[in-house]
């Protein structure tokens, strides 16, 4: 649909919930992770609404300052300010009949806030430097990677705004929610490289895959686009381990610790007890996976593979966390 990948269950519903939406006029508020694919969603709902043959104008409402903001959104007169030497119209005006999308709209400040409520309310918008009022006829669809309720809680975004915008919500879900779409989009990125590029078709393996469905994705869809793009331009005919970035390889950081080899003690700490200052989630969370290595490889007289089946773990993978960590069998 429109650009959108994807055959999970999460995104089923997103298509769905498009379909049953991009027919109205309501305002949309689109949420969901930074590289999750907002602007796609936008997107799809302009062009299945009946506006599809009028303007869909883009503003991303973060990367603009406050000052020229105002004066993109709702246009300017020759003379408002210091280097207005001509009138501007601004981008509600060109999406007239269309869609505006407002991308980051959790990144406006408050005077601005202020004003697009009135718009919302009333169709109108009023040029910097002007006292004339210009009727609109736009559909708003925003998008923010903020968490617009928590926002409003906290006093940073308008209570009122927040209403107008969230008439209809829709939730881009993150790719790892996506874990059935993850080979999808790899093998999508991949083609389009070689088409984009001119360079030749990689191959991943089934094993790079499952390395890819174990991996968090904090980057999301965007984050497995570039890495696509990386491992196009640099393997030879196949992705192999080495070319992976070792975050994918193992997510935790390397204990340096001199007994690293030697089985750590259970944390201190347990479920149900206040968390004590200066917890140190990731020091913990590598200490829980080097005992759990490390009971598999006891268990089995460290025969690695009966070790990774127990663990759930491909050998790979296993073998390059046992690598990374420095952990050796000790002998008696």
């Amino acid at each position: 649909m429109y650009g959108i990948i994807g055959k999970s269950p999460r995104m089923q519903k997103l298509y769905k919930m498009i379909e049953r939406v991009a027919p109205a006029n309501s305002t949309v508020l689109i949420q969901g992770e930074s590289g999750t694919g907002k602007e796609l969603i936008a997107r799809a709902l302009h062009y299945t609404s009946p506006r599809k043959d009028q303007a869909l104008v883009a503003v991303n409402c973060g990367a603009i300052p406050e000052d020229l903001l105002e004066s993109e959104l709702f246009g300017h007169v020759r003379g408002a300010f210091t280097g207005a030497a001509h009138a501007r119209v601004g981008r509600f005006e060109l999406a007239s009949g269309g869609t505006l999308f407002l991308d980051e709209i959790g990144d406006m400040s408050p005077k601005l806030q202020v004003k697009m409520l009135r718009v919302l309310q009333e169709k109108v918008v009023e040029p910097v430097g002007s006292v004339k009022s210009i009727k609109v006829d736009v559909r708003v669809v925003a998008a923010t990677h903020k968490n617009l309720e928590t926002e409003v809680a906290e006093g940073r975004f308008r209570e009122d705004l927040f209403y107008r915008l969230n008439v209809v919500p829709l939730h881009v879900p993150p790719l790892r929610e996506r874990g059935a779409d993850i080979t999808l989009l790899a093998e999508f990125f991949l083609d389009k490289c070689v088409k984009d590029m001119g360079c030749d078709r990689v191959t991943v393996s089934k094993e790079i895959q499952d390395i890819f469905l174990h991996y968090t994705w904090p980057g999301n869809v965007r984050e497995l686009e570039n890495l696509m793009e990386r491992l196009t331009v640099l393997s030879d005919g196949s992705v192999l381990h080495e070319d992976l970035p070792l975050k994918l390889l193992d997510g935790t950081h390397p204990n340096t610790d001199a007994n690293a080899n030697q089985p750590i003690p259970a944390s201190a700490f347990s479920v149900g007890e206040t968390i004590p200052d200066g917890f140190d989630f990731n020091k913990e969370v590598a200490s829980f996976e080097n005992q759990l290595i490390l009971s598999a490889l006891n268990s089995t007289d460290w025969n690695k593979n009966k070790a990774a089946r127990l663990l759930n773990l491909n050998r790979t993978t296993l073998v390059e966390k046992i690598k990374k960590k420095g952990l050796e069998k000790l002998e008696s």
